[in-house]
């Protein structure tokens, strides 16, 4: 399973730290990916890091603003977040899958549904 945490409400151009612990499985043959919905819009792909070699993917709408990285000690995944912005309100969701993240982008289109295992959502709301 996994969970998710460290949302909360900042102002923009605030950061925060999400956290995704995991366990259950074993955390280095899959690759962790965030997703995000913001109300009444889609879930979207935010991010993901392929834990055996610690690839990174990042969508347009945060590339060079938020950093994803892998503790494999400890099972966690982070998602740092800079540089906030209003429209990066939403739940954001933590998720795995047992494959890589080149494969989630480019084969599944990082479309959610293709994800295994899901955590909780932890809100982040960004004021203007």
């Amino acid at each position: 399973q996994l969970q998710a945490s460290g949302g909360g409400l900042v102002q923009a151009g605030g950061s925060l730290r999400l956290s995704c612990a995991a366990s259950g499985f074993t955390f280095v043959d899959y690759a962790i990916a965030w997703f995000r919905q913001a109300p009444g819009k889609e879930r979207e792909g935010v991010s993901c890091i392929t834990a055996t070699d610690n690839s990174t993917y990042y969508s347009d709408s945060v590339k060079g603003r938020f950093t994803i990285s892998s503790d494999n000690t400890k099972n966690t995944v982070y998602l740092q977040m800079n540089s906030l912005k209003p429209e990066d309100t939403a739940v954001y969701y933590c998720a795995a899958i047992r494959d890589r993240c080149i494969v989630i982008v480019h084969t599944y289109r990082f479309d959610y549904r293709y994800l295994e295992v899901w955590g909780q959502g932890t809100l982040v709301t960004v004021s203007s």
